[in-house]
C-alpha cells in the first residue's frame, strides 16, 4: 500500500516560516515528479510546486520567492519550506507524487493544516 506521510505544518505567525515534509514509502518514486499543492477553505485544490527527479523545479507565481521546493531521492522525501508566510497561505497542504510520463498514476498525502495567523 502506498504511503505518503506528510509532517510538518502547524500555526505560525505573519512573517514566520515553516519546512514541510513528504516521506514516500517506495524507492519508485525516485523518478517520479514529486509537488505540494493546497486547499483553502471555500477554494479549489491548487499548485504550490513541483519538482521532478532530475531537479527541475516549478512554482506558483504567488509562492516565488517565498517558498522553495527540494527532495532527497535517497530518501524518498520531497520537502517545502516556506517563507514569510502570509495569511492567505494558510490551507491545507497535501504531498503528490506522479509518474512522469502516465499523468494518471499518481498518489496523495492526507494533508497537513498550515495556518497563518496573528
Amino acid at each position: 500500500q502506498v504511503q505518503l506521510v506528510e509532517s510538518g505544518g502547524g500555526l505560525v505567525q505573519p512573517g514566520g516560516s515553516l519546512r514541510l515534509s513528504c516521506a514516500a514509502s517506495e524507492s519508485r518514486f525516485r523518478i517520479y515528479v514529486m509537488g505540494w499543492y493546497r486547499q483553502a477553505p471555500g477554494k479549489q485544490r491548487e499548485l504550490v510546486a513541483t519538482i521532478t527527479s532530475g531537479g527541475s523545479t516549478n512554482a506558483a507565481d504567488s509562492v516565488k520567492g517565498r517558498f522553495t521546493i527540494s527532495r532527497d531521492n535517497a530518501r524518498n522525501t520531497v520537502y517545502l519550506q516556506m517563507n514569510n508566510l502570509q495569511p492567505e497561505d494558510t490551507a491545507v497542504y497535501y504531498c503528490n507524487v506522479r509518474h512522469p510520463l502516465l499523468e494518471n498514476i499518481h498518489y496523495w498525502g492526507q494533508g497537513t493544516q498550515v495556518t497563518v495567523s496573528s
